[in-house]
């Protein structure tokens, strides 16, 4: 289980509450601000720390991971191996970078890169959330209004395909008060896999995302995530774009255009 955190527009402060700040508010916020307090988390493999950051009006928490791991071998508990392992902070960053690219970025936290206590690490922009997926199954909690929440499930299913996380749980799926549902944490996505890991996930699909799927540019990716991925990750990015792309067409061209895009 990973860190828990997500985005919501409302900022809480010492001076008031409901002071709205855009993205790039929320980043600049993040990567200028004081850092006052800290506080390691139980939760997760890595244990990300808590942060409470001031720029002296506002005062707001950011979710710091600073895992960078790349060993050769990793053998996880129930017996499998994974050569050339990565489990990396990198990734939320591009992730994040993906995600404003495919127009889908409402769906995670901001993240930014920052150093802290000589770490370089990302941090996310964090508010309580009521619950995360796994515990509403658990809690057998019915969404009300099954439509809409399929719809930003769709989108979800289709970037964890896209970006190929082998850590996809569902206590990374937050849902917030108005059931808005935001996905986080991607230090263990980015394979190096050419094909999708579940072509079930890939059922329908949001209309614009689908656009800019086609559209999506390797050197704009390249170049947007330069710092985060390399040559060989983005490769395969792309491989995985377009059999996730082909497998619509083929849904669209059997079913109907109305039956996969939403």
């Amino acid at each position: 289980m990973k860190l828990l955190c997500t985005i919501m527009l409302i900022v809480s402060s010492s001076a008031a509450w409901g002071q709205t700040l855009t993205k790039d508010q929320m980043k600049d916020f993040m990567t200028r601000s004081k850092i006052v307090s800290s506080k390691q988390t139980e939760k997760g493999i890595t244990h990300p720390w808590r942060l409470t950051l001031t720029d002296g009006t506002v005062t707001h928490d950011g979710s710091f991971q600073a895992v960078d791991e790349h060993p050769v071998k990793r053998q996880f508990a129930d017996g499998h191996v994974e050569m050339n392992f990565v489990d990396s902070y990198k990734y939320n960053l591009a992730a994040y970078a993906l995600a404003e690219m495919l127009g889908i970025d409402d769906m995670m936290p901001v993240y930014v890169e920052r150093k802290w206590m000589g770490m370089s690490g990302s941090i996310s922009w964090w508010l309580p959330v009521k619950m995360d997926e796994g515990e509403r199954l658990q809690r057998k909690i019915a969404v009300p209004n099954a439509d809409a929440w399929n719809r930003q499930m769709y989108r979800i299913r289709v970037f964890d395909q896209l970006v190929y996380d082998t850590d996809p749980n569902l206590t990374n799926v937050l849902i917030g008060e108005d059931w808005q549902v935001w996905r986080v944490d991607f230090t263990r996505a980015f394979r190096l896999f050419k094909n999708v890991q579940d072509t079930k996930d890939l059922v329908r699909c949001d209309r614009n995302l689908f656009a800019k799927l086609q559209t999506l540019d390797a050197k704009e990716v390249s170049q947007r995530t330069k710092n985060y991925l390399n040559k060989d990750e983005v490769q395969a990015l792309f491989e995985r774009r377009d059999k996730i792309v082909a497998i619509f067409q083929k849904l669209i061209s059997e079913k109907g255009e109305s039956s996969v895009l939403y």
